[in-house]
């Protein structure tokens, strides 16, 4: 495949690669149906319950996997052809994907089912997502990380910009499981993006895993503990992801109970939350060389609790729109950021292994957010319970940056 070049905007210097662009267009179809399936599901829970603790505990469940096999997941990356890795991972999708289709169009479908399905799902997304990242560093120089972790979030955000809209319009016209179907088919472009890119080798042996799997798994462990940098980025990432997180996964909730709206209203908010996450990803690598990697992490996390807690006060669904734009370009600016800063500092035998446990922190982080938070404002109000957390992520915040000056000034990047 022939390079892209676009040399003027360091944001898309990894589309000037070979093979890069193939598999972010294979993801990016995936994604669509992914989002597609998210707010069909997510309304139907909603409106079959009522309650937005069950919304939370289906969301909850495809992230917990995470909490334990994301470090299998990241150690299994790092011992075969990540190219087959991600292709079996993601024909397992297509069957599970296939499975609540086929429930769906002879009408046996259910919130238990769903529950079922989505924690099978997370078990085989959090198996592969290590390896799949990994892959796409695999791709691209060191020097272009950055950009191609942040195109990979932009695509997975222009799926969720295209795929409600897409959603909205199928759920009107044929239900839930058309929207299912598209998801299910979606997952081809994958296996045909994978397939082009040529079977990844190990540059020595010296450079494979030795030992047993659980050997490998600790020594990620102790790569993150013996960088006091990673060990930073992992707590950020999970207490990001308890606090702020969950406003992707009460969307639903927000929309339908808080302004009396249905699909439509979902997918509008999920649709601008992608378009910030696009725009985001766009312009932050000129951003990070502008003023730093660290120090664009450092006015991200500042901003965000507030950012957050300003979308969830919105008082009309416009200005909630509006909110949530500001709050997915915010989001996405950080968490990617997060994740490409770990992901730098350590050879790349080692990298499926780290992006393995910087997923669990956030599968860990959001699946008990998502849920406790649903679960709380079902008691005491949606607002009240997410604003509290918005706020209160900013007092941590703020308390560190004056505790320790020194943790947000070292290290720029």
């Amino acid at each position: 495949m022939r390079a892209i070049r676009l040399p003027r905007l360091s944001s898309l210097r990894a589309f000037e690669h070979p093979g890069y662009f193939a598999v972010w267009l294979g993801a990016l179809i995936s994604n669509i149906g992914t989002w597609m399936e998210t707010v069909a599901m997510g309304v139907y829970v909603t409106e079959q319950t009522g309650r937005a603790e069950w919304t939370g505990a289906i969301v909850a469940l495809t992230y917990l996997p995470s909490v334990l096999l994301s470090p299998v997941g990241g150690a299994l990356a790092d011992r075969f052809d990540r190219r087959a890795y991600v292709a079996l991972g993601s024909s397992v999708q297509l069957a599970l994907a296939a499975v609540l289709t086929l429930l769906a169009f002879t009408h046996h479908l259910s919130v238990p089912i769903i529950g079922v399905i989505s924690l099978l799902n997370g078990c085989a997304s959090t198996l592969t997502s290590p390896a799949f990242s990994a892959m796409l560093a695999e791709l691209v120089p060191p020097r272009d990380l950055h950009s191609a972790l942040s195109l990979s979030s932009a695509q997975f955000n222009l799926g969720r910009i295209i795929g409600p809209l897409l959603a909205a319009v199928v759920l009107q016209a044929g239900g839930a499981s058309w929207a299912l179907l598209v998801n299910t088919l979606s997952f081809v472009a994958v296996l045909v993006a994978v397939s082009r890119v040529p079977s990844m080798k190990r540059d020595s042996d010296a450079k494979k895993p030795r030992g047993s799997l659980w050997t490998g798994i600790t020594q990620g462990f102790s790569v993150v503990r013996a960088d006091p940098e990673i060990s930073l980025v992992m707590t950020s990432t999970l207490v990001v992801s308890v606090l702020v997180a969950p406003f992707i996964g009460l969307v639903p909730v927000f929309a339908i109970k808080v302004f009396g709206q249905g699909a439509s209203a979902t997918s509008l908010l999920v649709a601008c939350q992608g378009a910030g996450a696009v725009v985001a990803a766009v312009t932050v690598g000129s951003l990070v060389d502008m003023v730093g990697q660290r120090r664009l992490l450092v006015l991200v996390s500042m901003s965000i609790g507030v950012v957050s807690a300003v979308y969830w006060l919105a008082p009309t669904l416009t200005l909630a729109a509006a909110g949530i734009f500001l709050l997915g370009a915010n989001y996405m600016m950080l968490m990617s950021g997060l994740h490409a800063y770990a992901t730098s500092r350590v050879p790349r035998e080692f990298q499926a292994r780290v992006s393995s446990l910087y997923s669990m922190a956030l599968g860990a982080g959001y699946a008990s957010g998502v849920w406790g938070l649903g679960a709380m404002a079902d008691r005491v109000g949606v607002r009240f319970v997410t604003v509290t957390a918005s706020v209160l992520f900013l007092a941590m915040v703020v308390t560190l940056r004056l505790l320790s000056p020194r943790t947000f000034e070292s290290s720029q990047a």
